[in-house]
């Protein structure tokens, strides 16, 4: 399944349903079908987010600790880390906080 996030603010995109839970999780929301993530609880959102990729630290690799599924050494180099996969749904908040508006998601 995918999630698609929209903004006023910004340009949509569109993410794995894996990943999209993962985020939400990390900002605090319930995972659902559809939701909102308001102005008023963007600034919370970005810092939660900012908070995990310093977690991360500059792993770009499967050590991160929010790793989805594990890879093999050999898949190593292909893997996707979290500042990879955050950067889309940052960068909409921070568009959005900036132009007050608010993000939605749905599948």
């Amino acid at each position: 399944m995918l999630y698609r996030f929209q903004s006023r603010a910004s340009p949509d995109f569109v993410m794995l349903e894996v990943h999209a839970r993962q985020l939400l999780d990390i900002v605090g929301k319930s995972i659902a079908p559809q939701g909102i993530i308001t102005v008023e609880q963007i600034p919370g959102a970005i810092s939660a987010l900012e908070a995990a990729l310093s977690r991360e630290g500059g792993n770009a690799h499967n050590h991160d600790d929010y790793a989805v599924e594990g890879h093999a050494n050999d898949a190593e180099k292909q893997h996707v880390g979290l500042h990879q996969r955050a950067a889309p749904l940052l960068h909409m908040l921070k568009d959005s906080l900036a132009e007050s508006k608010d993000v939605t998601w749905k599948t």
